[in-house]
C-alpha cells in the first residue's frame, strides 16, 4: 500500500502512514505475544480480555485506514484493506464470544464452589460449648491461728494482792 500516492493533503497522508506503522508494529510484536500467552493458558480470562482489547483497538485503527484508503487511495488498496478489516472483525467477534463463554464457565465454577462451601459449613458439627464448672462446695477456710498472749514482763507485772 502506497499512502504517499493517495490524493489528499500531507497531513492526512502523515496520519494514515502513522496508523499503518502502528498496525504493523502491533501485528509484529504485541499481538503474537498475547496470542502465545492465551494459547499457553486458554482458560485465562485476563489473557483473553487483554487480547480482545488489543484486537478492538487494532480494529478501530484499521477501520480508519480503510476508510481513508476508500476516499483517497486506489481501489486495490481499499479492497485489500476491506477484506482484512472484515476478517479482523470476525476474529474480534469470535474472541468476544469466547470471552463470554469462558467468563460464564468461571462464574458457574465459582457459584458451584460457593455452594459446596455453604454445604460443608452447614454439615460441620457445631463447636462444643465451653464447660464452665461451678464448685458450690467451697473448701472450708482454715481457721486462722490466734496469737497467744505474751506473758507479761516484770516491769508490767501487777503487784500481788494484799
Amino acid at each position: 500500500m502506497r499512502v504517499d500516492k493517495w490524493k489528499t493533503d500531507n497531513n492526512n497522508k502523515r496520519q494514515a502512514q502513522a496508523n499503518v506503522e502502528s498496525i504493523q508494529r502491533n501485528l509484529q510484536s504485541a499481538l503474537p505475544e498475547m496470542v502465545t500467552q492465551l494459547q499457553a493458558a486458554p482458560e485465562d480470562t485476563r489473557a483473553t480480555f487483554k487480547l480482545y482489547r488489543n484486537l478492538d483497538a487494532l480494529y478501530d485503527v484499521l477501520v480508519s485506514v480503510t476508510e481513508s484508503a476508500g476516499a483517497f487511495g486506489s481501489k486495490d488498496d481499499f479492497q485489500s484493506l476491506s477484506n482484512e478489516t472484515a476478517a479482523l472483525e470476525n476474529t474480534r467477534r469470535g474472541l468476544a464470544d469466547r470471552l463470554e463463554t469462558v467468563t460464564a464457565s468461571k462464574e458457574s465454577e465459582i457459584e458451584r464452589l460457593r455452594s459446596q462451601v455453604r454445604t460443608l459449613q452447614a454439615a460441620a458439627p457445631a463447636p462444643l460449648p465451653k464447660k464452665i464448672v461451678v464448685d458450690d462446695n467451697e473448701a472450708p477456710k482454715k481457721p486462722s491461728k490466734k496469737k497467744a498472749p505474751k506473758p507479761p514482763t516484770a516491769s508490767q507485772a501487777t503487784p500481788p494482792p494484799q
